[in-house]
């Protein structure tokens, strides 16, 4: 026999007690150490000499380009001892090929000293990461592989998910701290990097709980130099992680509390930033966002917004934070049915004045984000970003994977093209 406490939960003159309920097992990664605060980057150097004693360093064009990020990495190197030396840089999203050039490129004659003691250190946004994530995965394997692209080319392929022999990373990566420019992607929080192939028509992902940074060191400063097509294009990617991962089938408890605490600061921030602010604690909410949107999508998962995405940025060249947010106001209303309490609770935490009743609340959020969309100047079609009706078939037919089965509500490729035509 139960009490009324144990069936309904106690109204206290503060707040409501729920009584205890089953919690189904679960994992959490992350990456053993987060620093997280303005002017953190100073601290590359003495987070690096825990790990090894040199660096490679892979960098973005704007952190490679920008004299002061680059002084300002050797220098926090320098001042811990530790030699550092740049071995690859991104050109737009990772690709089989550039993974491959790069590794082709890295210094391992032993009169270099091998790969002794080496550290990868990523300062970039989220391609030149998964670029490194790549490299410190593979490096480990070039003593058994001959320099031939074509040896190298399938190294790439072969371990990449639904692709090649489907080989699983086992061995210990070489270790490696992310350094984050942009506040979007996450990288430097999850177990994935994600390579695309344009001659085979593939975007596929590098997945290993191994591949989990060790380090993330996050210096919200880093961002101020986005121009405003990149602080939409990462912070939409971030906002749709965010969204994603709470209502994805397989969400989590952990990643889903700290989705209430980041995503209202992101819905409140970025709007600013996007009109030109320059508040810091705004680049410090969109970068603190962008992490757990790293974290929340690694435990839990995604859904239709980034199924579709991946499918155009292999057919179109799209890039993905910019297809993420095309993608996320219909994806949205594709799952409103079936997530309304969960919408209604982000409302809440957004608007702790929102509506009681909730699917008045889920409503209101579903337009709060495309609002948002809206504000940054997203396309609202498919057609805006170069899609025609021949194109329809195949992106429904090629935006399966992780992410589509994460989705609340599973569609069929039928199912998901009559979704597609509707924005077209």
């Amino acid at each position: 026999m139960t009490d009324g406490f144990e069936r309904r939960g106690l109204t206290t003159g503060y707040h409501t007690i729920m009584p205890p309920s089953d919690v189904d097992a679960y994992d959490f990664l992350a990456p053993p150490l987060v620093r997280f605060g303005a002017g953190r980057l100073a601290d590359l150097g003495e987070i690096v000499a825990t790990l090894g004693s040199r660096a490679w360093i892979v960098g973005g064009p704007r952190s490679l380009a920008a004299g002061a990020t680059r002084e300002r990495i050797l220098s926090s190197l320098a001042a811990a001892g530790i030699p550092g030396e740049f071995v690859a840089a991104t050109a737009g999203e990772p690709t089989v090929d550039q993974v491959a050039a790069a590794l082709a490129r890295l210094p391992l004659a032993a009169a270099d000293g091998g790969l002794a003691g080496v550290v990868l250190v990523a300062c970039g946004g989220g391609s030149t990461i998964d670029l490194a994530k790549a490299i410190a995965a593979l490096a480990p394997l070039l003593p058994a592989v001959t320099p031939a692209a074509a040896d190298l080319d399938a190294l790439v392929v072969d371990h990449l998910e639904g692709v090649g022999r489907g080989l699983q990373i086992r061995h210990a990566p070489l270790p490696l701290v992310a350094v984050p420019t942009t506040a979007g992607t996450g990288a430097e929080a999850t177990r994935n990097a994600v390579i695309a192939c344009p001659r085979r028509r593939f975007k596929k992902s590098m997945r290993s709980p191994l591949l989990v940074p060790r380090a993330a060191l996050v210096d919200p400063e880093l961002t101020a130099s986005c121009d405003r097509g990149t602080v939409a294009a990462a912070g939409l990617d971030c906002v749709t992680q965010l969204v994603e991962s709470f209502i994805c089938r397989f969400h989590r408890p952990l990643p889903r509390a700290l989705v209430l605490d980041a995503l209202p600061r992101a819905v409140d921030a970025l709007p600013r930033l996007l009109a030109g602010g320059t508040a810091a604690a705004d680049r410090s909410a969109m970068s603190h966002a962008a992490l757990v949107s790293g974290m929340a999508l690694a435990n839990s998962g995604l859904g239709m917004a980034h199924g579709v995405a991946a499918a155009l940025g292999v057919a179109l060249g799209t890039p993905h934070g910019l297809a993420c947010a095309v993608m996320l106001p219909a994806a949205m209303r594709v799952n409103r049915p079936a997530v309304a309490a969960d919408f209604a609770r982000l409302e809440r935490a957004v608007d702790p004045g929102a509506a009681a009743d909730d699917d008045i609340a889920a409503d209101a959020f579903v337009e709060r984000i495309a609002a948002l969309c809206r504000t940054a100047g997203v396309p609202g079609r498919l057609a805006e970003l170069g899609v025609d009706g021949g194109l329809l078939d195949w992106l429904a037919d090629n935006s399966g994977g992780a992410s589509m089965r994460g989705n609340p509500v599973q569609l069929d490729a039928r199912s998901l093209r009559a979704v597609l035509a509707s924005i077209a």
